[in-house]
């Protein structure tokens, strides 16, 4: 099986290094796409107004002036179009990418994008310990995350439905297990607005977030990282709310 691989932190990110043996582990076929510098927050945006530079860095493995969703489309259809990857795998990700983290997420993105592109995707982060950042333990996802590919692989879930997994601020053998989850809000308080100035006086701003734990329900993607188990959350491509829908149909009907 032939997979390719990108992120949002950057080729050189410690986390692709781990998705890359990740990936190893499942196949020989292994090509890296992946952006030239760190695009977090990038969400699922595509580069349109400029040019899209492709640099090779080493034997399968490519980085991109762009998005992780620019990565993905140069994989599939340049760099790997006579023979595309039957797997994708984005990732992974220096923190937890939960609740509405998925709407921003380039990670996320990167897996979104193969899933449009016919290709079964997922996307993996590890989570960083709250209220006070540690040391990331990547070992938690290259001890867990082939077996769980694996075994997602063997499910034959459809290729439109990209999966979002978290793995949690734990030891491997720590870990309490997997959890099929559903996707989780945060409280709205955490934002933070940090207003600077530089030395002519301007004034900047940097956007954050509070590191704590936000209150939750069981069953939800934030639920299952705090509980010290892997999230596994399905995404539905499909942004239509159909409940919504028929509501205002039956409202603006004559």
């Amino acid at each position: 099986m032939r997979i390719l691989i990108t992120n949002d932190d950057g080729i050189n990110a410690p986390g692709l290094k781990i998705l890359e043996e990740i990936a190893r582990e499942l196949s020989e076929d292994v090509w890296t796409v992946a952006p030239e510098i760190d695009q977090s927050g990038a969400a699922h945006s595509l580069t349109l107004r400029e040019p899209i530079r492709l640099r090779e860095v080493g034997e399968r493995c490519y980085a991109v002036r762009g998005t992780p969703t620019d990565c993905i489309i140069m994989g599939v259809r340049h760099i790997l179009k006579d023979k595309p990857p039957g797997l994708v795998l984005s990732g992974v990700n220096r923190g937890s990418n939960l609740a509405e983290d998925v709407t921003y997420s380039g990670t996320v993105a990167g897996a979104m994008e193969g899933s449009l592109l016919g290709i079964r995707s997922i996307a993996l982060s590890q989570a960083v310990g709250a209220p006070r950042e540690g040391e990331i333990k990547w070992q938690t996802a290259l001890a867990h995350g082939p077996g769980l590919i694996r075994r997602l692989l063997e499910t034959r879930w459809p290729p439109e439905v990209p999966l979002n997994v978290n793995f949690p601020d734990r030891e491997a053998a720590k870990v309490e297990g997997v959890a099929v989850t559903r996707q989780g809000r945060r409280d709205k308080d955490m934002l933070i607005i940090d207003e600077r100035r530089d030395t002519w006086g301007t004034p900047y701003f940097w956007f954050g977030y509070e590191r704590r734990l936000s209150k939750t329900e069981k069953g939800t993607d934030l639920w299952a990282v705090y509980s010290g188990r892997i999230s596994v959350m399905p995404i539905g491509l499909d942004l239509t709310h159909l409940a919504c829908t028929e509501a205002l149909a039956a409202a603006l009907t004559p």
